[in-house]
């Protein structure tokens, strides 16, 4: 008897339920619940998912719980990220994973693996005399899912620092506008040490996993803000022409989209540019159960091309992959 099983990831883009939003929350559900249908996933990893707030009551994913109503979704296992006294989730930007089988275990890794990097800026202004730690501001979430055919897999969803260059004291004229080239370009550098500092922490989480089992299941998804040639995406993946270490073969991550023609291979569109920032990674051993790959991303918008507004779009700007496995 074969188990056929899909996995998926997408992240929903500022998922959100506020007042006076545009577009609002049923604009939205409109467009993006025939998108999760779509997808007809067993395991299904989001990002960007904001919590919303019922006066007594802990911050919840309320919009979405809309978003799944009706949906074959809406009776899965759910866990999420957590504030550190795990008493609500986040304002914004959950994880989320939903799963139509057993979650046996769940956690998020912040800092559980690596401390924190200090670091003094060169360009603020005035001058720091002292190096603060620079941390990222999403944990990894993690959950230990079983299938009915007993075996385990373990799914990791991610969501890595943005390109946006952080912000360095008296530099910036707003946002997005800096008052110098080099403040501009320290930003950015500090932005990219977070990202590679998450991609360090999840292959350490991996590594973790392997060492217990060295033929466990695992599945690494998520916005990775990186594309395959970049550090964060090759960090995590950990190839032997990388480490140089034959005996490192099995723990190398396979990227499911490299099933996807080239001219195809997209999750999000940027100046008019196709880019795969968002990965389903899995572990050496699950490539004897994969099937196929898709890429949900006929209708993407470019929200980076002129006056281009999130007020335009109820749909996300990234595509969500899916990956189909089959078990004996």
């Amino acid at each position: 008897m074969q188990l056929t099983i899909r996995i998926a990831t997408f992240n929903l883009e500022n998922f959100d339920d506020k007042p006076g939003q545009a577009p609002t929350l049923a604009e939205r559900i409109a467009v993006m619940r025939p998108q999760l249908t779509r997808l007809n996933a067993d395991v299904l990893c989001l990002q960007e998912v904001h919590g919303q707030e019922i006066a007594g009551s802990p911050r919840q994913l309320l919009a979405l719980n809309q978003l799944i109503a009706g949906t074959q979704y809406q009776g899965y296992n759910i866990v999420s990220t957590k504030t550190a006294d795990q008493y609500q989730v986040y304002d914004e930007r959950n994880l989320v994973i939903l799963s139509r089988f057993d979650i046996l275990s769940h956690g998020q890794h912040k800092n559980d693996f690596i401390q924190a990097p200090e670091y003094r800026k060169v360009t603020a202004i005035p001058v720091e005399t002292e190096a603060s730690k620079v941390t990222w501001e999403r944990p990894v979430l993690s959950a230990e899912i079983k299938l009915p055919n007993e075996r385990i897999i373990h799914v990791l969803n991610v969501h890595l620092k943005s390109k946006i260059p952080s912000s360095v004291s008296g530099q910036q004229k707003s946002t997005y506008s800096w008052k110098s080239a080099s403040g501009w370009a320290e930003g950015y550098f500090i932005s990219s040490m977070k990202r590679v500092g998450q991609a360090l922490e999840t292959r350490i989480l991996i590594d973790q996993i392997m060492d217990s089992d060295q033929q466990a299941n695992v599945v690494v998804c998520g916005d990775f803000n990186a594309d395959q040639s970049q550090v964060p995406v090759m960090a995590i993946r950990g190839e032997v022409e990388q480490t140089g270490n034959a005996a490192l073969a099995n723990r190398v991550l396979y990227p499911c989209e490299n099933g996807i023609p080239e001219s195809s291979r997209y999750s999000l569109f940027h100046k008019g540019k196709g880019e795969m920032i968002d990965h389903l990674l899995i572990s050496r051993n699950m490539l004897e159960f994969y099937k196929k790959t898709e890429i949900h991303n006929e209708l993407l918008h470019d929200e980076s091309i002129a006056f281009a507004t999130d007020k335009l779009f109820p749909e996300s700007d990234h595509a969500p992959i899916v990956a189909e496995f089959s078990f004996k």
